[in-house]
């Protein structure tokens, strides 16, 4: 049992299987990326309720199982070999279950150097696994003597599988300290050169609109000077590294840091590397309320940039009724209230499916504006930037120029022409408050209006109840189609409840089918929103 040909044969097997079954956990490393390589929300993405990914693997197992013992059982004639003939189906059915996988992820898996880390641990993990059970099961047939138990002896290997998810969470955590370590030494080297910069840190937050108000802020400033900014939605410290490491911050004016917050100390980590001269908070909702656990949490971290800048500086706030309860009065920097009836902010809003004419209130001065940008919450997002640029010095005329030229941001509600069908690409919108006006604008375009979207996320408690009324709001419609396997199931009972009508609804698993039906629905003139196009982690 423990001669070198038996120990060369144990690890050929347990190296051999662990390759495979490491083939299978392509979507779970993206996953598992999606959820910033943190093990608690991708654990809770595998046990969600509705989640397949371990029905996927039992039964993956359960096959294996099944051809194992068939193979091992027809071939007992073979003596020794039957054992290795019975391994053959695993190679086999790892290659139906990748083809049968094989859907790209949303978010495509990035092949960053971490990913690889935790793709090698995870592989070393199997492997440690596999020679341990190969040990196991050659003992057992060894000192059972049963020839039927030396030809299934590698029958446990089919277990494997539904062990899958644990294994790569497990390497993801023996990654974990090696990673951090490295980030932070990153984080680090960002911080001193972002302190030695000459440009202004302006650090925007807030539980809507970051992405779209810093893009606006940027297009403003660029006329005076040259800005530099986080890229897409880059918030968190490595990703504002990253975006500082690879600027020239001599030479710009501004440098624009969006700053994302899950859990309480988000926001004071990211001051603590921008230290802000300027910030923006857009407005606070119940996003994030899974992580954060009550709205005043959220809205005591998010008031946490304010506190955070610099004095002598502009803290530029969304009023509405969550950040209106902020205090301010121990703030360095002086509070700009933008909303109704402030000195700041956007009235009189008339929405058209060719953008908005609205009332822009710079320093309790109106002046007439015109955008092309879609929705009341991209004025909304228009009006905070604006007040900035007007604080930092741009005039009042410079500014609604800026506005009427400003082009539109991927992903926010963008409109896009595709053989006479008009869609709008709202693939970024996770909230209450922005599906509720994604909707009023697609009510405001002619012809037949469909929608599709897999549900609102990252509401806690709120989920089921937001989605619910989401489903209401859908009523109407010419077509909606839900798409996923985890929450859509209150959007339709809300929709339904609302009066919809069940013929208008389709609820299919992935966006790729949902496409596909559109093809054969869809006509010039139709107009189709896609709401929350949400990563694979939350469907």
């Amino acid at each position: 049992m423990f001669t070198l040909t038996a120990i060369v044969e144990y690890i050929v097997v347990a190296l051999a299987a662990a390759l495979l079954y490491a083939l299978c956990t392509h979507r779970l490393m993206g996953a598992l990326q999606q959820a910033g390589y943190d093990g608690k929300p991708y654990a809770r993405w595998t046990h969600k309720k509705g989640n397949m990914v371990y029905s996927r693997y039992i039964l993956l197992a359960f096959l294996i199982v099944l051809a194992m013992l068939v193979f091992g059982l027809c071939f007992t004639f073979a003596g020794r070999w039957a054992a290795y003939i019975s391994l053959l189906p695993i190679p086999g059915f790892v290659a139906v279950y990748c083809v049968a996988d094989r859907r790209a992820l949303k978010v495509p898996l990035r092949q960053t150097r971490r990913a690889l880390r935790i793709f090698g641990v995870n592989v070393l993990l199997l492997f440690l696994a596999c020679f341990a059970l190969a040990l196991a099961v050659n003992a057992v047939a060894y000192y059972t003597g049963e020839a039927l138990v030396s030809h299934l002896r590698y029958l446990p290997f089919a277990a494997v599988p539904m062990l899958l998810p644990v294994f790569l969470r497990a390497a993801a955590a023996i990654e974990r300290p090696y990673a951090l370590a490295r980030n932070k030494r990153y984080v680090a080297a960002a911080k001193q050169k972002l302190a030695a910069a000459p440009c202004k840190k302006i650090g925007i937050t807030g539980s809507f609109g970051k992405t779209s108000v810093k893009h606006f802020l940027a297009a403003l400033l660029t006329e005076r000077c040259s800005v530099v900014m986080t890229p897409a939605s880059f918030n968190t410290p490595v990703g504002v590294a990253r975006a500082a490491d690879g600027a020239d911050l001599c030479g710009a004016g501004y440098f624009l840091a969006e700053m994302g917050a899950r859990h309480e100390g988000d926001i004071a980590e990211l001051c603590g590397l921008v230290e802000p001269d300027h910030c923006i908070l857009t407005g606070v909702c119940a996003q994030h309320l899974q992580t954060f656990g009550s709205l005043r949490a959220i809205l005591e971290e998010k008031g946490k940039i304010v506190q955070c800048t610099k004095a002598g500086g502009f803290a530029v706030v969304g009023i509405d009724e969550n950040t209106s309860a902020l205090d301010f009065s121990s703030c360095a920097a002086t509070v700009v209230r933008v909303g109704e009836g402030e000195a700041f902010g956007a009235r009189d809003i008339r929405l058209s499916a060719e953008g908005a004419e609205f009332t822009l209130v710079l320093g309790g001065t109106p002046c007439e504006a015109h955008t092309r940008l879609l929705g009341r919450h991209s004025v909304h997002d228009l009006a905070l930037a604006a007040a900035m640029a007007y604080c930092l010095g741009m005039s009042r005329e410079e500014i609604v120029r800026g506005v009427a030229q400003m082009g539109y941001v991927p992903h926010r509600l963008q409109p896009v022409q595709s053989g006479g069908v008009t869609v709008l690409d709202d693939a970024y919108n996770a909230n209450p408050e922005g599906a509720a006006c994604a909707l009023e604008v697609l009510r405001l375009f002619a012809g037949r209006k469909f929608v599709v979207t897999p549900g609102l996320v990252e509401l806690g408690i709120l989920e089921e109840s937001a989605n619910r009324t989401l489903g209401a709001q859908l009523a109407g419609l010419d077509g909606v189609v839900l798409v996923g396997e985890t929450l859509v199931l209150p959007v339709k009972e809300g929709y339904l409840a609302a009066g919809g009508d069940a013929a208008a609804l389709k609820v299919l698993p992935t966006l790729a089918k949902a496409q596909e039906y559109l093809k054969t629905e869809l006509q010039d003139g139709d107009t189709v929103l896609f709401l929350n196009d949400l990563p694979d982690i939350y469907n």
